[in-house]
């Protein structure tokens, strides 16, 4: 109850009225029925201005530190997650992608829309990276479209690290649905998973027009970091 609440009284209008979104391939959501919606993640606010566009209700897999932050911030954000019915998924383990799927399986058989953002995290630098197998491993046995969507302009409205987001033009833009049923009963087959998730990024790449990383995001990240804690590490030569 509180989703609609939150989407057509207290969040939706505020996103409308800040953001002023061009929605382009609304139509392309099924009206009716399972399905996937799988789009780049450039931001923070894409929770919540794709929400916000659909007619339909739609649920994300969100990672599990959303519902567990310190402060103000960690229990706002936790209050927003929740209210709009999002699940926690905990990305650390092994067992981590088994527990994602099963809950986004769960989301499907009710008849439902499942967000998901095949890249796995936020794209620090606004290109697109490699997406991971879930949402193939999902979208097959589940036996469901994929729609692929492309969130632009997001990323200078709200970079990484940035709170108060900028007033900045946002594009929605959905593309047609996907249809792998010539892939039933293959969600096992490794390069059968990696060519459907590869057609999915590329119809994500061909909307958002982003420059194409064939890598994951978080190894990218982590080695970013890594270099970047080995130069503050480096000693500073005194100067003359």
């Amino acid at each position: 109850m509180f989703y609609y609440v939150l989407k057509y009284v207290l969040l939706g209008p505020l996103l409308r009225l800040l953001f002023r979104p061009r929605i382009e391939g609304l139509g392309n959501v099924p009206s009716s029925g399972p399905a996937i919606v799988a789009g780049n993640h450039l931001s923070f606010s894409d929770h919540f201005l794709m929400p916000a566009v659909l007619k339909r209700r739609i649920t994300f897999l969100a990672k599990a530190e959303y519902f567990t932050g310190p402060g103000l911030k960690g229990r706002l954000t936790a209050f927003f997650f929740r209210s709009a019915g999002q699940i926690p998924v905990d990305r650390s383990g092994k067992d981590a992608g088994r527990a994602a799927i099963r809950e986004g399986l769960g989301v499907l058989a009710r008849g439902e829309l499942l967000g998901i953002y095949p890249e796995g995290t936020r794209s620090h630098d606004g290109r697109l990276y490699k997406g991971k197998v879930g949402v193939a491993v999902m979208a097959l046995r589940a036996g469901v479209p994929v729609v692929p969507c492309a969130m632009i302009g997001t990323f200078e409205a709200q970079p990484p690290g940035k709170v108060v987001p900028n007033i900045h033009p946002v594009v929605i833009r959905f593309g047609e649905p996907l249809d792998f049923s010539r892939y039933a009963g293959m969600e096992n087959e490794k390069a059968v998973l990696r060519a459907v998730t590869d057609e999915i990024m590329y119809a994500i790449l061909a909307l958002s027009e982003q420059e194409y990383v064939d890598r994951y995001a978080a190894e990218v990240k982590a080695e970013e970091a890594e270099k970047a804690d080995k130069g503050r590490r480096l000693p500073r030569l005194p100067r003359r």
